[in-house]
Parts: C-alpha cells; sequence; structure tokens
C-alpha cells in the first residue's frame, strides 16, 4: 500500500512556545519493498512514526495510506484502520506479562473480533515461521531478549497487515541476535509483501533495506537512497 505524507507539520507546545518538530514535509514511500529512517536523535523519527502509524494527528498536512486520508479519521476509526492495516515493532516488546507466546500474537486478532480458535491457530502459525514453535506456550520473563522481539515480530504480522512500522526493532539486542532479527524482518517483509519502515540507527540494518532516508533537524527527509524525497 502506498503510504504518503503532504506538508505534514507536527508541532507541541513547550511552555509558552510552540516546538515544531516536523516542517512542511511531503514524502511518498514505496508500495512495496524496505524503508530505512535514519539520523541523529531528537530529529523527529519517533514523531514521524506515530503519525505514520496514525497513533498522533498531525497539526497540519496530510498521511494518506492509498485512498485513505488517515489524518482526517476520527480517533475511533483510525483505531480501526491501525488494527487492519498497520503493524508495530519496537525497541522495547511490550509484550503483556501473564500471557505466554501465543496469546500474546493472538490478543491482536481477538481483540479485532476474530474468534479464538482461529486467532490461536495464526498465532501458532506465525510463531512457527519466526522459530518459536517450541517455545509458544512460555510467559515473556521465560524467553531471552531475541525471542521476545521474535514474538513481537510474529504479533506485528499476525493480522497480515499492509504496513510494518518498526522503531528501534534491535536495538537492545547483542550483534548477533540483531543480525538474525534484520534477517528476520526481512525475509518476513518479502513473503507478505508489504511496506517495511523501519527508523533506526543500526547502519548495518539500514544498509540491507531496499531505501534509506536521514531525517534532518526540523523533520526534513534526504535520500540516501533509490527514492527520491521531496522536503521543504
Amino acid at each position: 500500500m502506498r503510504v504518503e505524507i503532504n506538508k505534514l507539520t507536527k508541532r507541541y507546545k513547550d511552555a509558552d512556545r510552540d516546538l515544531t518538530v516536523i516542517n512542511d514535509l511531503t514524502f511518498t514511500f514505496p508500495d512495496r519493498g524496505s524503508v530505512a529512517i535514519i539520523g541523529r536523535s531528537g530529529t523527529g523519527k519517533s514523531t514521524l512514526m506515530h503519525l505514520l502509524g496514525a497513533l498522533d494527528t498531525p497539526t497540519s498536512g496530510t498521511v494518506r495510506y492509498g485512498d485513505v486520508l488517515v489524518s482526517s479519521l476520527s480517533s475511533d476509526e483510525r483505531a480501526a484502520f491501525r488494527a487492519q492495516n498497520v503493524g508495530f515493532i519496537f525497541q522495547f516488546h511490550h509484550l503483556l506479562p501473564e500471557f505466554n507466546a501465543r496469546e500474546n500474537v493472538a490478543l491482536p486478532l481477538i481483540m479485532n473480533g476474530v474468534s479464538e480458535s482461529e486467532a490461536q491457530q495464526r498465532a501458532t502459525e506465525l510463531l512457527d515461521k519466526v522459530g518459536l514453535s517450541q517455545r509458544s506456550t512460555h510467559l515473556p520473563s521465560q524467553l531471552s531478549g531475541g525471542e521476545q522481539q521474535r514474538v513481537a515480530i510474529a504479533r506485528a504480522l499476525v493480522a497480515r497487515p499492509k504496513v510494518i512500522l518498526a522503531d528501534e526493532p534491535t536495538g537492545n539486542l547483542d550483534i548477533v541476535t540483531a543480525s538474525e532479527i534484520q534477517q528476520l524482518l526481512l525475509n518476513m517483509n518479502q513473503e507478505y509483501q508489504s511496506t517495511l519502515i523501519i527508523v533506526t540507527h543500526n547502519h548495518e540494518l539500514a544498509r540491507s533495506l531496499d531505501v534509506v532516508v536521514e531525517m534532518l533537524p526540523g523533520g526534513a527527509l534526504i535520500s540516501s537512497g533509490s527514492q527520491r524525497s521531496t522536503a521543504h
């Protein structure tokens, strides 16, 4: 699914003044494949991810997924849209500690009205794909950091979203585990033919993706790869 932002601006109130994090940004992401967003801390990368994922609304400008103007949806409509179209992977896994791996993966489907039996079946299939079929009944506390991130990836993919947003998905992992997670993300992205957008400080991960863009202070994006951007 094509994701487009047009004249996107996000400001926050900071005491008595407005703080502009992203200013008048226009960019089109590819229909499929993978995009790395790199840049120094504080340039607005996480803010952009929240706007892209419909977790927040822009001060002005638009976010569009295909023909859907996501930035104009109500809060309830955005939640429904996210559930069907967007998968999230974070640096911190945000797994529910009282649920085992399969239950954590199945939960988004159950909350979206899928029967528990079908949700459990699809969760089992995804855990097998990410190499955790033997760990599906383990609680997060019984899993390593890399295993927890694999569960988080399975959870992000279980609803078969068209867009995957990942914010520092290898940030808390050792070099070997980070490399394994990197390859898993690329393999799953290719299999599901989705658009994968990753914010990362990991330059090895960034170089493995189809397109690399750098975010500058003020929220401008400049292309370091094959994708051309328009930033103001």
